[in-house]
């Protein structure tokens, strides 16, 4: 996070109560889950109850070689035989157990039970097998909630954020998905999300779409015709936001400090840059929604399952930006 002179101050916080879960049973998440579930900083954090099944949480632990502390709160569920676990392999049985957590936890937030999810990590494949019909989990979590306004996926590494005005759609679709709207929404959402992580003033650069930014028009309009509007309208309401700026060069400024956040247009324009600078560390966090939902940058990573070798440092700074964000809401 921003060093203390970039903090926002005097903001009450509380003890929140998170909920856990543990991803796809045949990827890397019980294995790291375990290990975030071990570690002593986790119930420091946060009161933490896991919506699981007890045969996942035996493979984790085997797996990673350590137990979960008794701090935690084990809600059991029957979500796949033991027997259905098959490490390394996307199925209807892994995206079953995966989905039907993620909405016991999502029911619930509902509820008021808890007041965050951090979850590891999900196989989207594995997901629409057991039936997951929207673009991603994210927009599961919309629906499920019944949140009409913007979301967006954030993803961040150290200091540094992204937020992004389209996601999960086919390169080709991107550049007719993009509208002023859509860009004023993603600065926005950025800017209350790092206030509300403690940031105190947001310095958010906005990302053109074609290359060089357009190059005042000679390879393209959308920067003219939509980008720098949007960004003219967030600055005059006080946002500070610049741009368009050139994408080719933008993450070596925010490398360097001079942004806390990037609005990128689609993306794998953000996304690439954000995990060669720290892919073992990097947050997902779900902007938008009623309580706080972060998970880590790494997928199901199904070439190492079982290894013991998956860094759980990722989900480690998922569960601890949640668990800010919960205390401060």
């Amino acid at each position: 996070m921003p060093n203390s002179a970039r903090a926002a101050s005097s903001v009450s916080t509380r003890r929140p109560r998170l909920a856990v879960l543990l991803g796809d049973p045949n990827g890397i998440g019980p294995e790291i889950g375990a290990k975030l579930l071990a570690r002593p900083a986790t119930y420091a954090a946060a009161d933490v109850v896991v919506y699981t099944d007890p045969a996942i949480v035996a493979a984790g632990e085997r797996v990673a070689g350590v137990r979960i502390d008794a701090r935690a709160t084990l809600a059991p569920l029957d979500l796949i035989d033991a027997a259905a676990i098959t490490p390394g392999e996307a199925t209807l049985a892994g995206g079953h157990a995966a989905f039907r957590a993620l909405e016991t936890a999502a029911d619930a937030a509902l509820r008021g039970d808890v007041d965050g999810i951090v979850f590891a990590p999900l196989n989207k494949h594995a997901m629409r097998l057991a039936g997951l019909t929207q673009e991603d989990e994210l927009r599961y979590m919309q629906e499920k909630f019944g949140v009409r306004g913007f979301v967006s996926e954030f993803n961040i590494t150290g200091a540094l954020w992204t937020s992004r005005v389209t996601s999960h759609i086919p390169l080709r679709d991107v550049a007719d998905a993009i509208s002023e709207r859509g860009v004023i929404d993603a600065v926005r959402i950025a800017d209350r999300y790092l206030k509300a992580a403690g940031v105190a003033a947001p310095r958010i650069a906005v990302a053109g779409l074609n290359p060089h930014a357009g190059d005042g028009g000679s390879i393209g309009r959308e920067e003219i015709d939509v980008i720098a509007p949007a960004v003219a309208r967030v600055r005059a309401d006080g946002v500070d936001a610049r741009g368009p700026l050139s994408p080719d060069t933008l993450f070596l400024a925010a490398r360097r400090g001079d942004f806390d956040a990037v609005v990128s247009m689609y993306h794998d324009q953000g996304q690439i840059a954000m995990k060669l600078m720290g892919f073992d560390n990097g947050v997902t966090l779900h902007g938008g929604l009623p309580v706080p939902v972060a998970t880590c940058a790494s997928g199901t990573a199904f070439d190492i399952v079982g290894r013991n070798v998956a860094n759980s440092g990722g989900l480690e700074q998922a569960f601890d930006l949640a668990a800010r964000i919960a205390a401060r809401r």
